[in-house]
């Protein structure tokens, strides 16, 4: 369990919803990291959350949560087309917040909250926990040793075979959230500007594969930087999927699976912040191929930890100690501009610049 010289009141968290990010991303972090105090949760049909945290308040709206006084910190992750709508609330009553991704629907929206949140003095987060996945963790590793020299293209898939639609109506119908360049795009674009900064330019092909669906669910993405090209794909009809990410460098190349075990860990009921979280098998390790300090290499090497908790940990040292925001509402707000470029070079048939 994370101590991280806590302060003697926890941070008084509430989240406004109990689906799969609630039970499974936030409220476990939440729960066990003694800087933290799981105050409330909104359910407002069910009292499912009572079962797992029986000291927990359970509100019946968004409205009881953002109203309740003793609330320092609230996390928005309820459907992607209220995220605009809750943070800004939220920052209005003077709570600090986490978005979950996507952060809003528009650049514009992104960029109101960002601000907002500036004027307030008050942490406005992204939670954009891809970050700290083993897989890239190991592959964030091999650029920052220069372990195959500088790198001249990278590819990232998020693959799923998801035929079926999901029961989650405002997933299959269309909205400003909908689709799956909202929903696991978030997560490629955050790892490809986080690594390589913002491109100078997107292309982009959105399609819509699934028999019967109505929204976006297959994409690529090409960010174009001066002169590495950064290739992003996802699609729900990927029943073998490719590695997760592909480099290549001057130097030589690295292939690594999808592999972190943190998201299903945490369905099964693991406890997060154990001694051995986030370990992946050793048959999921990457494969390296390349000449470093003279001599060619070739085979496998082990695979970084994975550590969701480190958002948290970065959290509490931002609210509490000040330091910088790990994953800022400017990050997201990069992420959404990226999104939008990627939607208009879709329509356009063309190259989108990215403008400072």
């Amino acid at each position: 369990m994370k101590d991280n010289n806590p302060p003697t009141t926890p941070i008084q968290t509430a989240i406004l919803s109990f689906g799969m990010s609630g039970k499974v991303f936030h409220a476990p972090f939440i729960h066990h990291h003694k800087g933290f105090e799981l105050t409330g949760i909104v359910e407002r049909t069910t009292n499912t959350a009572a079962g797992f945290y029986p000291n927990t308040k359970i509100y019946k709206s968004v409205k009881e949560a953002l109203e309740d006084d003793l609330v320092d910190l609230i996390i928005v992750n309820t459907p992607t087309y209220t995220h605009f709508e809750f943070a800004k609330m939220a920052l209005e009553k003077g709570k600090h917040i986490v978005v979950e991704k996507a952060f809003t629907t528009t650049a514009k929206e992104a960029s109101m909250l960002t601000e907002l949140a500036s004027e307030k003095s008050l942490v406005l987060s992204v939670y954009q926990n891809r970050r700290w996945d083993s897989d890239f963790s190991t592959a964030k590793q091999i650029i920052d040793d220069q372990k195959i020299g500088a790198i001249i293209s990278a590819e990232f898939h998020f693959d799923r075979y998801k035929d079926a639609l999901s029961l989650k109506i405002h997933k299959e119908t269309p909205n400003a959230g909908a689709g799956l360049l909202l929903d696991l795009g978030p997560h490629l674009i955050d790892q490809a500007i986080y690594l390589f900064g913002m491109p100078q330019a997107v292309m982009a092909d959105i399609r819509t594969v699934r028999p019967n669906s109505l929204v976006d669910d297959d994409f690529t993405l090409v960010l174009y930087y001066h002169q590495l090209r950064v290739t992003l794909k996802s699609s729900l009809m990927v029943r073998e999927p490719l590695p997760a990410y592909i480099l290549h460098g001057t130097k030589g190349s690295f292939l690594k699976s999808r592999a972190d075990i943190q998201e299903a860990a945490l369905i099964q009921g693991a406890i997060p912040y154990s001694l051995n979280w986030g370990e992946e098998p050793d048959s999921e390790m990457g494969y390296l191929h390349t000449q470093f300090n003279g001599e060619m290499v070739k085979g496998t090497i082990p695979t970084l930890k994975g550590n969701y908790g480190a958002f948290y940990d970065g959290l509490y040292d931002t609210i509490i100690h000040k330091k910088p925001c790990l994953v800022s509402g400017k990050d997201g707000w990069n992420v959404m501009k990226i999104i939008e470029a990627a939607q208009l070079s879709n329509k356009e048939q063309k190259l989108i610049p990215i403008h400072p």
